[in-house]
């Protein structure tokens, strides 16, 4: 396994603190190191928000690196280069029967089949044709197999490009036709040409999308870190819950993405108006009820196989960390 200065070359992304707003971590100041498959936007600012009120409290520093797909994140935590990772251990876990547990739910999958009505207006018109999804390893990709279980179809080939915004821009040009867009930007290309761009239905969706996890070792070593954290991040989404405009707001206050470009921070608060109504917030954190619904999500995509009853929570999720912070937020 590379090291992470070479993983994030690879990624030729590396999402340096002054991104964010955050100063350069004291000497003194313990830093831990946060790894995810994407770059940071205003979309991510409930984590933000989380993480940095968890530094106030803690005195430590989160130094967030985005890599290339959810699998280098996940290899990079087994091999103690990051040290939380933000988004799905599930298929990893039960391949490897790796020491790690998912111990936060921050979102939810919320992506929709989106088509140019010009060539495809079924899921039977799918049969064969190209699909494009975010990466490898992601909850596109599981919900493309899901889908393609339900209709009784088989995708020509699944592509992977990463970013909804990038996959918005191919779906314009026309050099794509069918993708899996996030809440956004399947509403923005739906409504720009409401003839040509079209949702195909899709079942409700109640699967987890980025879940914080780490190390049974990290976990046990840092047990009054990661209740903070999950108490900061309760705190975080269900303020966000409460208001959609209070993570544009939080963001002048805490001196977030100091520079994120215009456009993007204008799109802030639309994004949390669509995003709240379409429930992408739990406000619980997610525990046993999510990991089942997971379960239920990955075998019908085929990356597990039996019943949800095969499989048993405390293998893949440490709820010690979130009932206990769950516990101190709703008793104040």
């Amino acid at each position: 396994m590379p090291k992470l200065g070479r993983l994030a070359r690879h990624a030729a992304l590396v999402v340096a603190l002054a991104l964010t707003g955050w100063s350069d971590p004291a000497a003194a100041q313990r830093v831990i190191r946060v790894g995810q498959a994407d770059t940071l936007t205003g979309h991510n600012l409930p984590e933000l928000i989380g993480l940095t009120n968890t530094e106030k409290r803690m005195g430590v520093k989160f130094n967030v690196v985005a890599l290339k797909s959810d699998d280098v994140v996940f290899q990079a935590v087994i091999n103690n280069e990051i040290d939380i990772g933000i988004g799905d251990a599930y298929k990893g876990i039960d391949t490897l029967k790796a020491p790690v547990r998912h111990f936060f739910l921050l979102r939810r999958v919320a992506y929709f089949p989106v088509v140019n009505s010009e060539f495809y207006k079924t899921w039977k018109d799918l049969d064969g044709a190209d699909m494009a999804v975010h990466a490898r390893g992601s909850a596109t990709e599981a919900m493309a197999v899901q889908m393609e279980k339900a209709n009784g179809i088989k995708f020509g080939q699944i592509s992977f490009v990463p970013g909804s915004e990038v996959r918005i821009i191919a779906m314009r040009r026309g050099t794509m036709k069918a993708t899996l867009l996030d809440l956004p930007n399947s509403r923005k290309l739906t409504e720009e040409d409401p003839k040509k761009f079209i949702v195909l239905p899709v079942e409700t969706q109640s699967a987890s999308d980025e879940i914080f996890y780490a190390t049974t070792k990290f976990i046990a070593d840092n047990k009054p870190l990661v209740q903070a954290l999950c108490e900061e991040l309760l705190k975080s989404l269900r303020a966000v819950n409460a208001d959609p405009k209070a993570p544009a707001r939080l963001r002048q206050e805490l001196g977030l993405l100091k520079d994120l470009p215009k456009p993007l921070a204008d799109d802030i608060t639309p994004y949390f108006e669509l995003a709240v109504p379409g429930g992408l917030f739990p406000t619980d954190g997610g525990g046993i009820a999510a990991a089942k619904a997971d379960f239920g999500f990955l075998i019908a995509a085929g990356r597990f196989k039996g019943s949800v009853d095969d499989y048993k929570v405390e293998d893949f999720w440490d709820l010690g960390p979130l009932n206990a912070a769950l516990a101190e937020v709703d008793k104040k």
